[in-house]
């Protein structure tokens, strides 16, 4: 059954009227959005402190009230006309938007599905005066500097569109969360919010006059303000974030993998001071957690960027939270670039700190790891990555020295000593060690190690996965390929026709892998060449793994994702497998390893590679002091 088509209407001009229920539509969703708009004129007026008070959730009242400039009695009916604004003047400005609010639609939007009143007394004027944005009726009332918005009975002349509104609850708790989204970005403004005449919420100023234009103050008073709104422990599970590269300036905290959430609803970013929702900075930030997060966690950060306003346009969207960047990838790569830095310090070193110790010691040279170790000396932890191979001058290969954990005999030439080899120097002090000293093996899975604190638990398997695979990115994020070893008798398997498609179109990709896989014949591959650090693996298990995520990826780009899923592949291929018996000569190696390895908290896939259990948690396992 066809139903007949409409009638043509004939184009014409919409009314005021519907004009601002248009725009209200867009501005207003629910309280929470007047919320928004109202705190954010309250800012652009310079105020110091901030008060709002709620009815319903919202609904009945919102009454905003700052310590700003206020409005001259002469502009308040200007307030409330449709684009009318003291903050931009011309096309230029608004290129270059550096106040909150810009586009003068907020008050007369709210005004148009409200009874609104607007209360303001700028300084040096006599008195304050009272407008109502219904009849236009302006008098004389008492009021102190600054300005007070009250909007009563939200949507009484839309009642369809209050219907959708939710519980007064859900409506409060969308309120304190956009005006919690301020706090965190301005720790010089104090906030408080009021609901049925009981405080909620009340964030005191963290970040004086006194202290303007110190950066570092700043950044002191930041942290003072997520620890209050966030709590205590946000800044205790997380790191700090500061990274300047070209125009763009990252900083702010990133969450401890350990601290990461089932919901992303701990996730806050700012562009200079504005709270937006962007995915090309949700994807950075999402990026740098790649391989230290745990199947589908969601991180948790607080990140400030800052930049030139002619670079980013905010005026992509009503209500603001949108924003569009000119040189996105510029803003990615800082943004990546700021996490990736903050989370590559090992925490074990964090453990020397809180002894209030000096600066941690690491041992100039390791114990022996087998014969693989050759008791080379060891790089400060600043310097870990850039000394992760042995020359070898007979072979001019590069060999992890991790590599022979599988202790099978090697070629003769890989395994001599460098030449001139650096004297060892004498080990420092075990209680240098931030993860200690190794005492036993549990069931061939878990080393048991004791430090200053307490009992060290860790996984070996995830640790030298770890390991092995930072050794792998830096060498290939070196410009090198991964170094490779002929295998004596190819390794043939029966291949899939993708598998040998992938296999002859990616050779050059698999071949920087330190990987030959090449057609034996029409449903066969055989494995010539595989990874120096992997040879004692299964070559055919390890070539189907990285022909798998060479399918599942763009290739022909080598995408830097798809590259470090394949290096964690080989990585898991190529770590000390659990039930393998240590020595606590070997034990003792790992550990020193995991102290200088970026990122060696968590394995590829972002399970947590060692546990602390302190002699205070030890000791209320078993009563003592009770």
């Amino acid at each position: 059954m066809h139903s007949e088509p409409s009638p043509r209407r004939s184009i014409r001009d919409l009314p005021d009227e519907l004009i601002s229920q248009i725009a209200a539509g867009e501005v207003v969703e629910r309280p929470a959005s007047a919320v928004r708009e109202l705190v954010d004129n309250a800012l652009d007026a310079g105020a110091t402190q901030i008060t709002l008070r709620l009815l319903a959730g919202g609904v009945r009242l919102i009454a905003v009230e700052d310590d700003g400039a206020g409005i001259p009695d002469s502009e308040l009916h200007l307030a409330l006309r449709r684009h009318a604004t003291s903050k931009i003047a011309s096309l230029h400005e608004l290129e270059s938007v550096a106040t909150m609010g810009f586009r003068g639609e907020a008050l007369a939007a709210i005004a148009s599905v409200s009874e609104m009143a607007v209360l303001s007394r700028p300084p040096g004027q006599a008195s304050a005066f009272l407008l109502d944005a219904r009849s236009g009726e302006l008098r004389p009332a008492a009021r102190s500097q600054g300005t007070t918005v009250e909007v009563k009975e939200l949507f009484f002349s839309t009642p369809a569109r209050r219907k959708f509104l939710k519980s007064d609850a859900t409506e409060l708790a969308h309120c304190v969360q956009a005006v919690r989204r301020h706090a965190l970005a301005r720790p010089d403004v104090g906030f408080a919010i009021w609901h049925e005449g009981q405080l909620v919420e009340q964030w005191r100023p963290t970040f004086g006059p006194a202290a303007a234009g110190d950066a570092e103050a700043w950044r002191t008073a930041l942290g003072r303000r997520l620890a209050d709104v966030l709590g205590e422990d946000f800044l205790q599970q997380s790191v700090p974030v500061h990274l300047r590269r070209g125009s763009v300036e990252v900083t702010g905290w990133a969450g401890l993998p350990d601290a990461a959430r089932s919901r992303a609803d701990q996730q806050y970013c700012y562009v200079n001071g504005r709270f937006v929702r962007d995915k090309v900075l949700a994807h950075a930030a999402r990026s740098a957690y790649e391989d230290v997060l745990h199947g589908n966690r969601q991180p948790v950060y607080a990140l400030y960027v800052r930049m030139d306003p002619q670079r980013v346009d905010v005026n992509v969207h009503p209500t603001k939270i949108e924003v569009r960047f000119r040189d996105s990838r510029e803003v990615h790569q800082a943004v990546r670039h700021a996490i990736d830095n903050a989370l590559a310090a090992p925490r074990a070193q964090q453990l020397l700190q809180q002894q209030a110790a000096a600066q941690p010691v690491v041992p100039a040279a390791m114990p022996a790891l087998g014969d693989i170790w050759l008791k080379q000396p060891q790089p400060p932890a600043s310097q870990a990555q850039a000394a992760i191979k042995f020359d070898y001058p007979q072979t001019g290969h590069k060999v992890s020295e991790l590599g022979a954990l599988w202790n099978v005999p090697a070629p003769a030439p890989a395994f001599q000593a460098p030449l001139a080899a650096a004297p060892a120097a004498p080990l420092p002090e075990e209680e240098t060690w931030p993860l200690g000293r190794a005492v036993a093996q549990l069931h061939g899975v878990y080393i048991l190690a004791e430090n200053a604190q307490g009992l060290v638990l860790v996984d070996m398997h995830a640790a030298h996965e770890r390991i092995v695979y930072e050794r792998l990115k830096a060498q290939v994020g070196e410009g090198r390929r991964v170094a490779s070893q002929p295998l004596l008798i190819p390794a043939t398997f029966a291949a899939t026709p993708e598998e040998v498609a992938t296999a002859e179109m990616q050779a050059d990709t698999l071949a920087a892998l330190g990987l030959e896989v090449v057609p034996f014949s029409a449903r066969t591959l055989a494995v010539r060449t595989v990874p120096t650090t992997l040879a004692q693996g299964n070559a055919v298990e390890l070539a189907r793994s990285v022909l798998a995520e060479l399918a599942a990826h763009d290739a022909s780009t080598v995408l830097q994702r798809a590259h470090n899923e394949i290096l964690a592949t080989m990585a898991c291929h190529g770590a000390v497998r659990a039930h393998r018996r240590l020595t606590l000569e070997e034990m003792n190696a790992l550990l020193r390893q995991m102290e200088v390895t970026e990122r060696s908290d968590q394995c590829n896939h972002g399970r947590p590679t060692w546990r602390q259990l302190s002699m205070k948690e030890l000791d209320a396992l078993f009563l003592r002091g009770r």
